[in-house]
């Protein structure tokens, strides 16, 4: 009987399969005017000040935009040329970047795969379901992106080490690097592990193998260390930029929440968290299965390349803190690569069968295929939600002062509305002033000028039916009473928590959808707001809510 690792290519490891699988995954994203990722519509806001803050010059009244070198600037950079090419539309030219994300990753993945092992590794199919993982459902985009880049050109990297064109490797990635560490810090830093980790093993297999100790092996391993940092060096200049960048005081914020195992434990269970718990958690199961069988079935092995990129990115993911620079989600970022270059690590032994492979191959590409239906639906539901919230736009004044309440709950429930920061659309549509917008300066380009007594910026939008423990949100009824009215012209509440209509007081409805509950209000500024006693608005003690 044929065996898979002598037997001619088959049809998981050829070219037009590679092609399909990419363009297929591009397939959830196909449908929505708008990805729905919970945090793409903040950052489309943020590209219409970008774009057009010159021409529009009340938006320089309420934000602040700059030009800097940060390593944050992926999709920022993209706009400016690609905006003009189809039109002018920036909602087109957002979605056409982003769809690229989840293609680029499974042509990363598939490409390392083929780097390491020679050819495509059936089990390689069940990691790229991790194109649609919970980052770039959350709205990373350009975190995303630049881990899509991160894996080609790892690959890359890989590549040419085989071809032995290690000048031109180092010619390459010294400007290549840089680009990557733009586009977003992140990608540049797992690049540099998973160069490193994959260096330190063709080191020392190309050192003298003949150990008479211990300390000879050991030695033999540092030797490889040694001249694997060597050989990355042309990855290190951004180094230089992150420095110039902290001396000039451009990064702010905290570096907080080291080594929280619940919540690392829980991250790991959500690198497929999108939309119904039960499917996410049992597809990333799956994973974790193959992974163990992995380990302990004797026709499965791991590539020792990948194994200890893999050990490496785990190394990184434990001692993350959750919190970098103010930036969250730091450690939760990394979780599902480390999970990826963890399957396509495994590839059947050379014992094992073609059809046996083929069995494998075929396993993979349905649990792909699901996923990406399930994805497929989910966005679809999204996208109807969106449409659904945006009427309320129609209605709208271009240049108005809108501040927007968004429901949220205390619970941190697996299905996530995605609606926290739609009121920026309003931004990006009508060129108005909302109040979702991060205001950290040094971590992106905007920061808020306009003042407003806590309800400037994020996460001012957010609210709740009571006040959640451990969180800044104010519950609706302070936030209908408190905001300042006459800095505002319209009031958009999106999917409230349940409220008494008598805080509606001085707002006159402009438009309303009884399904979400969700509607638009113009302030009445000569009518008297909600009056609610002082005991009432009174948060509990700073004991129990302070973040």
């Amino acid at each position: 009987m044929a065996q898979w690792a002598t037997a001619e290519r088959h049809w998981w490891e050829q070219r037009w399969f590679v092609i399909a699988v990419a363009l297929i995954a591009a397939v959830p994203l196909l449908y929505p005017q708008i990805p729905p990722l919970l945090d793409l519509p903040g950052h489309m806001g943020r590209y219409r000040v970008q774009l057009d803050h010159d021409r529009m010059i009340w938006l320089n009244d309420w934000y602040d935009f700059r030009w800097q070198l940060i390593g944050n600037l992926g999709v920022d950079l993209l706009i400016v040329p690609l905006t003009p090419l189809v039109g002018g539309d920036l909602e087109l030219a957002v979605k056409l970047i982003v769809i690229t994300i989840p293609v680029l990753t499974v042509a990363g993945l598939l490409w390392i795969a083929r780097e390491v092992h020679g050819r495509i590794p059936p089990t390689t199919l069940f990691a790229l379901p991790l194109a649609y993982s919970f980052p770039l459902h959350f709205g990373f985009v350009n975190f995303a992106l630049s881990m899509a880049l991160a894996l080609n050109l790892f690959a890359l990297w890989l590549r040419l080490a085989r071809l032995g064109k290690f000048r031109l490797r180092a010619a390459l990635f010294v400007p290549l690097s840089c680009l990557l560490w733009v586009c977003h810090t992140f990608g540049w830093g797992a690049l540099g592990v998973l160069a490193f980790s994959a260096e330190m093993i063709r080191q020392h297999d190309r050192l003298p193998q003949n150990f008479n100790s211990l300390g000879e092996r050991v030695r033999h391993w540092v030797s490889a260390w040694f001249r694997a940092g060597l050989g990355c060096l042309p990855l290190a200049p951004p180094m230089l930029l992150m420095i110039a960048g902290r001396s000039e005081g451009n990064v702010t914020g905290r570096t907080t929440d080291w080594f929280n195992w619940r919540a690392k434990i829980g991250w790991v269970t959500m690198v497929l968290r999108d939309r119904w718990q039960a499917f996410d958690i049992a597809s990333a199961a799956v994973l974790y299965f193959i992974l163990l069988r992995g380990a302990r079935d004797a026709s499965i092995e791991f590539s020792r390349n990948l194994l200890l990129s893999a050990l490496f990115l785990l190394a990184v993911y434990l001692l993350l803190p959750r919190i970098v620079f103010g930036s969250a989600y730091a450690d939760m970022r990394l979780a599902p690569f480390m999970l990826a270059i963890g399957v396509i690590a495994l590839r059947p032994r050379k014992g094992v069968s073609l059809r046996g492979a083929a069995t494998i191959a075929a396993l993979g590409l349905a649990f792909f295929l699901v996923r990406i239906a399930g994805n497929t639906a989910s966005f679809y539901l999204y996208a109807k939600s969106y449409q659904r919230q945006l009427a309320a736009l129609d209605k709208l004044p271009e240049g108005a002062r809108l501040i927007s309440f968004v429901g949220e709950t205390c619970n941190n429930q697996w299905f996530m509305s995605r609606l926290q920061h739609v009121p920026a659309l309003a931004l990006e549509r009508k060129l108005a002033y909302t109040n979702d917008q991060w205001s950290m300066a040094g971590a992106q380009l905007l920061t808020v000028r306009y003042r407003l007594r806590g309800f400037a910026h994020d996460p001012s939008q957010l609210v709740t039916h009571e006040q959640c423990p451990r969180q800044w949100w104010r519950p609706l009824k302070r936030s209908l009473v408190l905001f300042p009215r006459y800095s505002f012209d319209y009031v958009w509440i999106l999917s409230p928590p349940p409220f008494d209509p008598a805080l509606l007081k001085g707002l006159k409805l402009r438009w309303y959808d009884a399904e979400t509950r969700s509607g638009l209000y113009e302030v009445d500024h000569d009518a008297e707001g909600p009056k609610v006693s002082q005991e009432e608005l009174t948060p509990p003690p700073p004991s129990e809510t302070a973040s």
